[in-house]
């Protein structure tokens, strides 16, 4: 399995059969582009990847109304995601910005936006794929590991955007990996999954019916961990409401605030935000201790995870989450 991340691919100086091996988009190859590193010129990467040096400088032509209505309807999503394209349009009418409904259908689907009440026949997934049970109705979620989670959003950038995948265990809140990339193609995904396992593994993995997860390349990376499958139905985000929940802390504490004025900048700030949010942020679900803390505690004896005993015993605040 190639790893797909700019930082692994800036590390390997011979890369044979590199273009046949990445199945990647032209726009994912360029993403992987680090024009920071001094080891290998963009000229070689570029090479190496298959594509042309000419194509990493192109800077295609940016809609500025679309921006605009991208970044207001991002913001308005957060705070309202059960708004569907009819409603966005028509808070962004009352905002002063004529649209119609097909242009924030069209908007919302390359932002990878659904309105998260239940419509009928959304949760069938590709025809190619299997269906995968929702695993988590009921379940008490006790210890690290025994779930993990993962979503897709969007970033906005200020003449773009990103689309971010996180892996968190659910436990404890923390954030196992994280990638970025400019389309919303399969590679950015296993790249996370493949960080994400160098940890440890879950015994249930719980995504969305996107095509990224039901992908035979993402689905055949957790079964070779022997980790069990469970996939909510589509538009219902209560499914996998901590990661919704990520997404609002990231988004109103470091996304809004920062403004990202390109790639390279939206990527190290994801990356300095979920840095802070698992080792220094205090969570009072968690008792006001960190992810980390709760994730990598063990116990004396074979450095087991357990879970602590003041969280269990002292605070109402915290205990085993139930699923419902």
């Amino acid at each position: 399995m190639p790893s797909f991340t700019a930082r692994s691919v800036s590390r390997r100086l011979t890369w044979t059969g590199l273009k046949k091996n990445l199945d990647l988009s032209h726009r994912d190859k360029i993403s992987l582009i680090d024009n920071t590193n001094r080891e290998i010129s963009i000229s070689h990467q570029t090479e190496l990847l298959g594509i042309s040096r000419s194509s990493f400088y192109y800077k295609p032509v940016v809609d500025e109304y679309d921006l605009l209505l991208m970044r207001m309807i991002d913001e308005q999503y957060t705070q309202t995601p059960f708004y569907g394209s009819r409603k966005m349009a028509a808070h962004l009418r009352r905002k002063d910005c004529p649209v119609n409904r097909k242009h924030v259908q069209r908007l919302m689907r390359e932002m990878g936006l659904e309105a998260i009440y239940p419509k009928p026949h959304l949760s069938r997934p590709g025809a190619d794929h299997p269906i995968y049970p929702y695993l988590l109705r009921g379940l008490i979620i006790t210890q690290p590991d025994q779930v993990w989670a993962a979503d897709i959003t969007y970033i906005r950038l200020h003449r773009g955007w990103l689309y971010l995948v996180a892996i968190m265990d659910w436990f404890s809140r923390y954030v196992l990996a994280w990638e970025t990339s400019i389309t919303m193609e399969t590679g950015f995904c296993l790249a996370a999954l493949e960080k994400a396992f160098v940890a440890s593994a879950p015994g249930i993995f719980n995504t969305d019916q996107g095509a990224q997860f039901t992908s035979s390349a993402f689905t055949d990376m957790l079964k070779e961990k022997k980790t069990n499958i469970s996939m909510d139905g589509r538009g219902r985000c209560m499914d996998n409401i901590f990661t919704e929940r990520l997404w609002r802390s990231l988004k109103y504490e470091e996304i809004y605030i920062r403004d990202y004025q390109c790639v390279s900048e939206g990527r190290r700030g994801i990356d300095y935000y979920f840095n802070l949010y698992n080792h220094e942020r205090p969570h009072q679900s968690l008792n006001y201790m960190t992810p980390a803390e709760v994730y990598f505690q063990r116990s004396g004896e074979g450095g087991k995870r357990t879970m602590p005993t003041s969280l269990s015993s002292k605070t109402s605040n915290f205990r085993p989450q139930s699923v419902t």
